[in-house]
């Protein structure tokens, strides 16, 4: 079965952070993945900044076998300034275009809350309907995020969903080479060195070399 793949990020390189080696997967066996950034990711907004970004994350994109992606501009680390219901009136348009079978997006208890913000309007765009067409939603874990929220927040991220990307993990990292300037020296949870040990460790818990954890947030078998 050809997968119609949508991931919804709240900025450009958490895509790449929180599944670009299951993207890469997606995309080599066929399926098709289109990317939707919600916030523009940076602080400063001139056209420079913006550009750059942008350039970044298309090329990341790119390199994963993604589509050109789609950008929105809500502001970056602001998004609780902006009316919910215009969130998710976003979404919504991209869905029924799309009408994926899979969706990754953000964990619900993450700290940034963007984050959250995103993952509770991908959740209110995809309400179950007698019309939907999607089988599975699933969160993924964004590094210098999701590990560092605290239950005051949400619940801690579970995973019980484990995607083996031992033949995209150089593929992940070459994405994430395009958002060199948001990579960190060791031993910051956003370095290379932690990603990579991150995936080792999330592949070994389920016999597996390397992989992408996430928690499944719906499953439907029509």
């Amino acid at each position: 079965m050809t997968e119609r793949v949508l991931v919804v990020a709240a900025h450009p390189d958490d895509e790449a952070l929180g599944c670009g080696g299951t993207m890469a997967r997606h995309a080599a066996a066929g399926d098709g993945v289109d990317v939707v950034f919600m916030a523009d990711g940076v602080f400063s907004r001139t056209t420079a900044d913006l550009d750059a970004r942008r350039g970044s994350a298309r090329k990341a994109c790119a390199i994963l076998g993604a589509s050109v992606p789609t950008f929105f501009e809500f502001p970056d680390q602001k998004l609780e300034t902006v009316g919910f219901l215009e969130i998710v009136q976003a979404i919504e348009p991209i869905i029924a275009r799309i009408q994926p079978t899979v969706i990754y997006t953000h964990h619900g208890g993450d700290l940034n809350l963007d984050h959250r913000i995103v993952h509770q309007a991908v959740m209110t765009a995809l309400r179950p309907m007698p019309a939907s067409t999607y089988r599975a939603i699933y969160a993924f874990e964004v590094a210098s995020s999701t590990e560092w929220a605290s239950s005051a927040i949400g619940e801690a991220f579970r995973p019980d969903h484990f995607v083996g990307i031992n033949a995209t993990i150089e593929r992940k990292f070459e994405a994430l080479q395009a958002y060199a300037q948001e990579m960190r020296d060791f031993p910051h949870a956003r370095s290379y060195e932690a990603l990579r040990a991150l995936a080792v460790v999330r592949g070994a818990g389920v016999g597996l070399p390397s992989a992408e954890a996430f928690v499944t947030l719906r499953s439907i078998v029509r």
